[in-house]
């Protein structure tokens, strides 16, 4: 990859990820503006606000930062498969995509009742704690590859050590 088209890749992930990490952050807030609130008009706003939040920004940032992710991997010295943080980072950032496309669906369906009736504090309470509760544990979780990307802790795989010791015998005269 060239240096250009490297940095455009880093920038795309980097944004991508970050606000895959805000939108869920902003998603929260409403979440408990919806849990909380005594105003209908609040809950409802909060509820529908939170699916198109989901389906326009957070699922396809989601994508995004997995997408950019694997181009970034595959494109640098880092690899994909060379050390332990790189698939930690891929691991958790899959999981963290697939647990959102299954939360898509409570999501729409809270949104949905909201927009048809009235919701009272007792009305699909549950449901709006767990969903609230998703949204928290998904920014905590997104933390762990946003430390990793900056701090980038040692350990190479089997694999890396096996491609490094290959480069540097490739490298003597």
């Amino acid at each position: 990859m060239t240096p250009r088209l490297r940095k455009f890749a880093l920038t795309a992930h980097v944004t991508s990820s970050v606000g895959w990490l805000g939108a869920i952050a902003g998603f929260l807030a409403l979440a408990v503006a919806g849990l909380t609130s005594q105003d209908a008009e609040i809950v409802r706003g909060a509820y529908l606000g939170m699916d198109l939040i989901a389906w326009f920004v957070i699922v396809p940032l989601a994508l995004a930062s997995l997408l950019t992710g694997l181009v970034q991997s595959l494109g640098t010295q880092w690899g994909l498969f060379r050390h332990y943080w790189v698939l930690v980072k891929l691991l958790v950032t899959v999981l963290a995509t697939i647990v959102l496309l299954l939360q898509m669906e409570p999501i729409s369906y809270i949104a949905g009742v909201a927009a048809e009736t009235t919701l009272s504090s007792a009305d699909l309470r549950e449901l709006r704690i767990e969903v609230a509760a998703h949204a928290g544990g998904g920014l905590l979780v997104l933390l762990l590859p946003t430390a990793l990307s900056v701090y980038k802790p040692r350990g190479m795989t089997r694999y890396g050590r096996r491609k490094q010791y290959e480069q540097r015998t490739l490298s003597q005269p």
